[in-house]
Order: C-alpha cells, then sequence, then structure tokens
C-alpha cells in the first residue's frame, strides 16, 4: 500500500526545524503560525507551500466544522443534487437541511465556511509565490517549481469558488500582501474564469511529467483541470454548448489520452480503497494519512456521512436518492434514459429486475454486502422515515483500513478529484457537440467494458447467526447485474447528450461532482424541478421544495465577507443579484 503522505517526506526534518513539531506534519495539526519575515529562507518557503497544500483538503480552518469546508464537496455538490439527501435525521446539522431544500442563504455558516476555507488556501498560495520570488538563496530551479505548484493551487482554489458562486473575486499575488489586509479586498467585478485558467497553464508550463512524491501536482494534473476549466465553460446557462471552449478541451483531453500515462484500473471498486490509493487511473488525488496516535489529516471532512451502525455508529449523513438508485435499473445491459424514474427498485423485497453492476459500488441497499463489512439492512441509517433505506459508500474506508487511529470512520481513504475515467467522459461530452458521435460511443464504451467486469461485482452474502456474521456464496454475484455495451451507432446528437451524460451520473455518483454538473450543462433547473416532484413521493419532508432557475444553480455570496469587505467606508464585493 502506497503512503499517502509521501508529498511532505523529503522535506519533513525543514518542518521539524520551523514548526518543532514531534511528527509529520501530515498527521499533525499545525499549532501556531510564523510570520514570512520569519520563513525568508529556503525551509522556510517550503514550509509555506506546505500550508498552501493543507488547505487543500479544508481542514485548515479554525473554529470550524471539518465537514463545512470538506474537499469531497458532498454537502454542496452531492446533498443538493437529484443524487443525494442529506439524510441522518431532521434536527441534526439544520443548515444541510436549508441546503437541501435550495434556501441558500448568505449567513448560513456552511456557505460561510467554504468561502473561508478557498481564500484561506489563495491567501497561502499567494504566499508560497511571493516569499518564493523572495527568498536569495532559494535555487532558480526549485523556486520555479515551487511558484508552479503554488499557481496550480492557487488556480485549483479559485476554480472551487467559482463552481459555489457565480463572481467570486480572483486574489493575485500582484495584490496580496500579508501585512495589509486590506491587500485583499478586491471587487468581484469580472469573470475569473480566464485568470484560473492561466494558473493552470502557468504550472502546466513548469510542473514535471512525474512527481518523485504522491500529491505534488504534474504536469498533466495541471492539464487536465485546464481542460476541466474549459469544460465548465462549454454551456451557457440555457444549455448552449460553446463549441469554442469544448474544442480547447478537446485537445487537451486528447493530448493527456495520448501520452499513454493513464489506464483505466480494472475493478472500478479499486478507486474507492484505501488499498489502491495513487492507482493508474488516478491523475491527481487529495491525500490523506493516519495512525494510531493520530487522526488530524485523515479524511476527518466527510466523517459525518458514515452508517449508523456498528463499527461507525454515527452519523448517518449523506444518504443516497431513490431517484439514483432507479437511474442503476437496466434494459438489454443500457440504462434506461428517459424513463429510468417511471418505478422504483424495490428495497422491502429483493429486487430481481436488471442491474448496473455499478450500483453497489456506489450506495448501501438492503441485502447486499457492503463493502465487505456485513450486508446492509435498515439499521444502516438513522431513521428510516425521514431520509430512507439506502446510504452512500464510495468513501468509506474497506475493513483492513478501518479503526487505524482513534475513531474509526477516520480513514486514509483519498479522495480521487481527478481521474482517467474522468477525462475519457468529458472527451465523450466535448466529442458529442462537436458532432463526432462514433468517438463518443466508443469513449463510452471504455468506462462500460470496465464496469462490466465480472471480478468486480459485489458477491452474494449469507446472513448468519450474528448480525456481523455473513457467507460468501462463490461464483454467484449479489444481484442481477447486466450491463451492455452501446453496439448500435449513435447518429442523433441529442441521444448521444443524453447517454454521455448519464454514464458521468453511474460513474461519478456519490463523489460531490453532480450538482456541479447540472451547473455546468445549464440543465439544473430542469433536472432538479423534476427530481423534487418525483423523490418527494418516497422523501415527504421535500413537498413544497422547489429550485428557482437563474438563481439556485450558484450559492450567495457570505454576508460575512461582505460585510468585512468594506475599503474607504464601501464593500468592495457585491451580492449575486439573484440573492
Amino acid at each position: 500500500m502506497k503512503k499517502s503522505n509521501k508529498i511532505f517526506t523529503t522535506i519533513t526534518a525543514l518542518l521539524l526545524l520551523i514548526t518543532g513539531c514531534t511528527d509529520e506534519f501530515l498527521t499533525r495539526e499545525p499549532q501556531g503560525q510564523f510570520s514570512t519575515a520569519g520563513l525568508a529562507t529556503e525551509e522556510g518557503v517550503e514550509g509555506i507551500l506546505i500550508g498552501a497544500y493543507k488547505m487543500v483538503n479544508g481542514l485548515g480552518l479554525d473554529d470550524q466544522a471539518p465537514w463545512n469546508n470538506d474537499v469531497q464537496n458532498w454537502v454542496f455538490g452531492g446533498i443538493p443534487s437529484d443524487d443525494a439527501l442529506k439524510g441522518t435525521d431532521a434536527g441534526d446539522q439544520p443548515e444541510q437541511s436549508f441546503i437541501e431544500a435550495y434556501d441558500f442563504q448568505s449567513f448560513n455558516g456552511h456557505i460561510t465556511n467554504k468561502w473561508r476555507g478557498l481564500y484561506k488556501g489563495v491567501a497561502r498560495a499567494n504566499d508560497a509565490i511571493t516569499s518564493a520570488q523572495n527568498v536569495e538563496d532559494l535555487d532558480e530551479a526549485r523556486k520555479a517549481q515551487i511558484i508552479a505548484e503554488a499557481r496550480f493551487l492557487r488556480g485549483f482554489f479559485h476554480f472551487e469558488a467559482r463552481k459555489m458562486w457565480r463572481m467570486p473575486p480572483y486574489i493575485s499575488d500582484d495584490v496580496y500582501d500579508i501585512n495589509d489586509v486590506e491587500s485583499t479586498k478586491v471587487p468581484n467585478d469580472r469573470e475569473i474564469w480566464p485568470l484560473i485558467e492561466a494558473d493552470f497553464e502557468a504550472a502546466a508550463a513548469a510542473l514535471p511529467d512525474t512527481q518523485a512524491e504522491v500529491g505534488r501536482p504534474t504536469k498533466w494534473a495541471a492539464k487536465a483541470f485546464l481542460a476541466k476549466a474549459k469544460m465548465f465553460q462549454g454551456w451557457d446557462s440555457s444549455g448552449s454548448a460553446n463549441v469554442g471552449k469544448l474544442t480547447e478541451a478537446k485537445a487537451l483531453l486528447d493530448e493527456i489520452v495520448g501520452t499513454g500515462r493513464y489506464s483505466l484500473v480494472p475493478k472500478f471498486e479499486d478507486n474507492f480503497l484505501v488499498n489502491t490509493r495513487n492507482n493508474a487511473e488516478s491523475i491527481f488525488e487529495v491525500q490523506y494519512a493516519v495512525n494510531s496516535a493520530n487522526g488530524d489529516a485523515t479524511n476527518q471532512g466527510i466523517g459525518l456521512a458514515h452508517p449508523y451502525i456498528d463499527p461507525w455508529g454515527c452519523c448517518g449523513f449523506y444518504q443516497a436518492s431513490q431517484n439514483l438508485v432507479n437511474a442503476y435499473k437496466t434494459s438489454g445491459g443500457l440504462p434506461l434514459l428517459d424513463d429510468f424514474d417511471a418505478t422504483d427498485v424495490t428495497w422491502e423485497t429483493e429486487y430481481t429486475g436488471t442491474l448496473d453492476p455499478r450500483i453497489d459500488h456506489t450506495l448501501g441497499r438492503p441485502g447486499i454486502l457492503y463493502k465487505g463489512f456485513k450486508i446492509y439492512q435498515t439499521d444502516f441509517v438513522r431513521d428510516l422515515s425521514y431520509a430512507g433505506p439506502y446510504f452512500s459508500m464510495k468513501h468509506v474506508a474497506e475493513p483492513d483500513a478501518f479503526g487505524v487511529g482513534g475513531w474509526g470512520n477516520l480513514s486514509a481513504n483519498n479522495y480521487r478529484i481527478m481521474r482517467y475515467d474522468m477525462i475519457l467522459l468529458w472527451l465523450a461530452e466535448a466529442e458529442v457537440e462537436l458532432g463526432n458521435l462514433e468517438r463518443a460511443r466508443g469513449l463510452v464504451n471504455e468506462i462500460r467494458t470496465r464496469a462490466s467486469n465480472p471480478a468486480d461485482f459485489v458477491p452474494k452474502a449469507i446472513q448468519g447467526a450474528d448480525r456481523g456474521d455473513f457467507t460468501i456464496v462463490p461464483g454467484e454475484a449479489a444481484a442481477n447485474y447486466e450491463i451492455s455495451l452501446y453496439n448500435t451507432p449513435w447518429t442523433d446528437q441529442a441521444t448521444a447528450r443524453k447517454a454521455v451524460r448519464f454514464e458521468t451520473r453511474l460513474e461519478f455518483a456519490m463523489e460531490g461532482h453532480r450538482f456541479f454538473d447540472l451547473q455546468r450543462w445549464g440543465v439544473a433547473s430542469q433536472v432538479l424541478t423534476a427530481y423534487l416532484a418525483s423523490e418527494k413521493n418516497d422523501r415527504q419532508y421535500l413537498a413544497g421544495k422547489t429550485f428557482t432557475a437563474n438563481k439556485n444553480e450558484y450559492y450567495p455570496i457570505p454576508i460575512q465577507a461582505i460585510d468585512r469587505s468594506f475599503k474607504d467606508g464601501v464593500p468592495t464585493l457585491t451580492q449575486d443579484p439573484a440573492y
């Protein structure tokens, strides 16, 4: 198993010198802060850069709950989508309930802390850039690498902000001054996508093809995020394609595919296990670490989103929707693109219809072995009558990696934020809009070929005498799995578009992307309005909830940020007019 804290192993000694810590950086929270002047050395700049990396997982904020700013975006990209429900019970974390109901308020603490965390990351990246530029004893080659990594991180933080808010500010190292709190009070009066692209372009030009330490971005990670930025500009709010941006994205995606550096791992499940981190499919992962003494560098931002039964025992958040479960139905091995939600996959009795096998690597449902722990039943959820019988799964560590340090929910199960399957499906999206339907079909079939690997099917398990006991039935799958390739040529663009987007949902469900995918495609209102109309029949608390078009695609700028942006008696930040 690869160690997720390799990113900083070569400079651990430097950090010990700077901070006086007794453990590795990734397994200890920083206990204090140091001025840039005090760190104006080669060792100091390396430490400042690590401080910027620390913000990637969203856990570097004081006085916040870790899930407020979690990089996996289960709160902001999962719960308000048609994939997921807040889960647990009605009274726990009411701020998430407001998000689930599309009641986005500028004083919601989760939204506020997301802003705080991302812009603290921007500040640390800018600090690393300016410090590297000003330290005299820093080797020029290393200086260039530090700046490139910091620009990648600055692009990443601004990218995440641009997904959340329609018009967030961009803060560059030209204006940033760590000794002047007024320096970051810049107006949000321009589109920041070009500036995000410039950061990733600069990073790609300077970063190496490979890195000795996992967790540091490569040239190809930068190009992948640059392509993703262009894909987010690929459609306008009405859903019309921006062919120019998609053409630019296609060139980058083709280049990444053409390197031959990345490949789909044989088993879909291997993208969600601790023991298979940093594999051949991984382009950039958010690295987590855990040991028996400390869990500070774990995936604690998603700690609440674990089953309510032992061995987790808390806290039942982030349940899967009936709509998502229904999406995995197949007919002749293919998805039901138009009427998948017409009837429900049942859970009170065994469902005997055909299903895409990815369903049982994506969510827990009654009667199916849950990630090797035990057979899933409704005792996994906190309140069956509230959020139903299904539960999230991908981020949960397997039994071998459970309970390494303290609270068992915390693990080193990395978040694979940039994978090769994403590259293939983005390329398929672009090819559809550019009229290359058969190329798109071939790309989707690559994904489906991997998903059809019978060695990756969840096995059938029979309940034993004790709740945690089960017996595997050799050679028998847990459900009636059936998945086929698209063997008929694609000739209709609208149908091809629907098929690619449906595949994207099946492949990446419950990973925090769905809400933002609907946003970038310009179809959020259409899809989520239909979802609410259907899901309320199973989850009665959703009755009366509405998604407001041209508003709820983005979140409001936190009122705290606006109040703190005053300069010369006038706020530099302006609220989204939709709010």
